[in-house]
């Protein structure tokens, strides 16, 4: 399953990324493999979305949360 894939509230786990460039911009942002995201708000046109991962919001847009695979 993929991040963007997600609805409000539900969570998963940082498996992998499928895009190598977005993944360096991800990981510097605290997006590791093993860390839990968690999806808490969703822009009214369902772009972008706002998670919570290492202990902080983070705003991804969907193309951008369809590279996180989910555990």
């Amino acid at each position: 399953m993929k991040l963007s894939q997600l609805a409000i509230g539900q969570q998963g786990i940082i498996k992998e990324f499928t895009d190598l460039e977005m993944s360096v911009k991800l990981m510097e942002m605290g997006c590791l493999p093993g860390e839990l995201v968690k999806v808490e708000r969703v822009a009214p046109f369902g772009d972008p979305i706002a998670v919570s991962v290492s202990g902080y919001q983070l705003s991804l847009r969907k193309k951008e949360a369809s590279t996180i695979e989910l555990i």
